[in-house]
């Protein structure tokens, strides 16, 4: 039996290849959109994919199961549990062969039993993984989004994503049944989770890719609490906000994600074109680091640094129906603008922005922009001495755009919290006086300066250095 796991950092996702290598044959398990290094990778090992399944619908990346069926030819499983409203609405138009609670999947000699595991969404499907020449049983679990390592999938999502309204306590209750089943299985079993750190399917995740179900039996909290009411409460506390674009997520999945062929290679387009893109219906990303976006930017363009966050950064604020062009700091990076765009078209492709029309080197569109006639707008920068004298004269009033977790642990005295992607929905409601937005450092804070000012509100600054720099002045904290 051959195993490789692929982790994408921007996602937190991770992607398992199992293959045969008696048979050849090979499977993939919650494969995303860029399908390209599975397809290395069975190839290197003389392999062919033969098998692409997933353990449920994702919120936070477009599933590329479709995507490496459609070029490999290999026949997609879906789990058929979960009831009417949670069914893959294109598996019969891909001949998808569907799967319930004790099924197998065969890959040669290798076994896949399925294991249905609602909780985290209602047809989540765990596999448990046996390599039959050996003759001693199963070796292991993929576990998607139902057990990480160090604690276990949120059950709040279909709430606060999916907008189900009424669900979070019954799926924390179903989650509690299907724990009973994992606490069941053998300890020696490995346990291949959907993700690491840094993912927003769960609050507490460990960065070690792998586990056994036997150590998260006696280190996962989630795992070895056995009174349900306590679990109940304890997986509902504290849960982060789930990014804005986790709806559309579920959404893409369920309908059907668009099958691209390839991952996206944007063109370059005339700096020209910064003029008429400045318009309040165009959406312009501007990569470059905050700070240089804050000394000067085109009008109407957002922040928005090209990082490991960036792809979750964009799907808080970036709709889905809108056309996307990217301003690319060449100079500044010494890269070349072609690699830089296709590494921040195929992040937003990873969460379903597919309409990237092109780029344009930053400096040339200032440049562009300023021959208009017209001054590129600046952010102002304000020092934590200066907010809280403001504070104390009542002349400017703070918004807190971090998480409500965040917040709750520490924050200025009397400051609202609006995380930054829900300054949309609140705009009517912030305050008509001089604001001051901060987050933990400052990046959070920068995009949503730049989106404030793109909605009109220009008289937004930005602390220097965020809650850290707040702190380091030893200014009070309220928790």
């Amino acid at each position: 039996m051959f195993l490789r796991q692929f982790y994408d950092s921007s996602l937190a996702q991770a992607s398992y290849l199992i293959g045969c290598q008696t048979t050849g044959d090979a499977i993939v398990v919650d494969p995303i959109r860029d399908i390209d290094a599975y397809i290395a990778a069975a190839t290197a090992e003389g392999l062919r994919i033969s098998h692409v399944t997933e353990t449920h619908i994702h919120a936070d990346f477009v599933s590329g199961s479709r995507e490496l069926a459609a070029r490999t030819g290999a026949t997609l499983h879906l789990s058929a549990e979960g009831g009417t409203d949670w069914q893959y609405a294109f598996a019969k138009a891909d001949n998808a062969h569907l799967l319930h609670d004790g099924d197998r999947i065969e890959v040669g000699n290798i076994h896949l039993d399925v294991m249905h595991t609602p909780g985290h969404t209602p047809e989540h499907l765990s596999f448990i993984v046996t390599d039959t020449p050996r003759g001693v049983g199963a070796m292991g679990i993929l576990s998607g989004d139902f057990v990480f390592v160090g604690d276990v999938g949120r059950p709040d999502l279909l709430e606060k994503a999916a907008h189900v309204a009424g669900t979070m306590e019954a799926s924390a209750r179903a989650l509690f049944q299907s724990l009973k089943r994992f606490r069941a299985l053998p300890d020696h079993l490995q346990l291949w989770p959907g993700h690491g750190a840094g993912s927003a399917c769960g609050k507490a995740l460990g960065a070690v890719p792998s586990s056994t179900v036997g150590y998260e039996k006696l280190s996962n909290w989630g795992v070895a609490e056995t009174d349900e009411d306590t679990f109940v409460r304890g997986v509902l506390d504290g849960q982060p906000e789930p990014p804005k674009y986790f709806a559309d997520m579920k959404r893409i999945n369920r309908d059907g994600p668009v099958v691209l062929g390839t991952m996206p290679s944007p063109s370059e387009l005339p700096a020209q074109e910064m003029v008429s893109l400045s318009h309040a219906n165009a959406w312009v990303l501007d990569l470059r680091d905050p700070n240089l976006f804050a000394g000067g930017h085109v009008p109407g363009s957002i922040s928005l640094p090209l990082s490991r966050s960036f792809s979750t950064w964009a799907g808080w604020i970036v709709p889905y129906n809108v056309d996307i062009t990217l301003l690319i700091p060449q100079k500044a990076t010494g890269s070349r603008g072609a690699d830089v765009a296709r590494q921040a078209a195929r992040e937003l492709a990873m969460i379903g922005l597919d309409r990237v029309r092109g780029w344009i080197d930053a400096d040339a569109a200032l440049l562009a922009w300023s021959a208009t006639g017209q001054r590129p707008h600046a952010i102002a920068q304000i020092s934590a001495e200066s907010v809280a004298k403001g504070m104390k004269d009542g002349t400017l009033q703070v918004i807190d755009v971090r998480g409500n977790t965040e917040w709750e642990s520490g924050h200025l005295p009397g400051v609202t919290n609006i995380p930054f992607g829900l300054l949309t929905d609140a705009l009517e409601s912030l305050p008509d006086a001089p604001l001051v937005v901060h987050c933990q450092s400052g990046t959070r804070s920068a995009i949503a300066a730049s989106l404030l000012h793109r909605l009109g509100r220009t008289d937004v600054q930005n602390l220097v250095g965020g809650f850290q720099g707040w702190t380091s002045a030893h200014f009070p904290v309220e928790h």
